[in-house]
């Protein structure tokens, strides 16, 4: 069986930890030091019930309510992993803006995407509440899964599971065993 190339753009505000969860994904460490990204693509070949897939990950710089969405994010970009931060509020808002830009952007009802709370680890800071992040999935038909990057926590899981969305986006059946989705 031949790899699937997919190509997977992951967004969210700045400092919510996008290119942290892809340097983990794709490198297993977690890079504390912070440069804010001007955009990076990370490729990995990773296997999901028996299918290997080509990902090329477009680690985006980091958005917000002004910033307009270069078009070629919504071009031969398969599915989206929209990231915020469980302790910042605004990044939680900038992602329903960045969700609402690319849906007028790509002009689709649903496009596959994963909803990541990150920074799981930092629990005595949360200020987004799993039951917000959850209603904002099932809002949008999405899946919502809380990560850590820092302590490589369900990071697999979220791109493992966007390529689920993408096969059932394009009418394939796929099995989910999926532990950290809270559904």
């Amino acid at each position: 069986m031949p790899s699937k190339q997919r190509k997977i753009a992951i967004m969210g505000y700045r400092s919510v930890g996008k290119s942290s969860l892809s340097i983990q994904f794709v490198e297993g460490q977690f890079v504390d030091s912070y440069d804010p990204t001007i955009e990076n693509t990370f490729m990995k070949t990773t296997k999901v019930n028996n299918q290997e897939y080509d990902l090329k990950l477009v680690d985006t710089a980091g958005q917000d309510e002004y910033s307009i969405l270069p078009t070629q994010y919504s071009m031969d970009i398969h599915g989206y992993v929209l990231v915020y931060s469980i302790t910042s509020p605004k990044s939680f808002e900038i992602i329903q803006i960045i969700y609402d830009k690319l849906l007028d952007m790509t002009g689709k009802v649903h496009v596959p995407v994963v909803l990541v709370g990150n920074k799981k680890d930092l629990h005595m800071n949360r200020v987004v509440t799993q039951e917000e992040g959850r209603k904002l999935a099932d809002s949008w038909k999405a899946v919502f899964l809380e990560a850590s990057a820092k302590q490589n926590e369900c990071v697999a899981d979220i791109f493992h599971t966007i390529l689920m969305e993408i096969e059932k986006a394009n009418g394939n059946t796929v099995q989910e065993n999926n532990k950290c989705s809270i559904s």
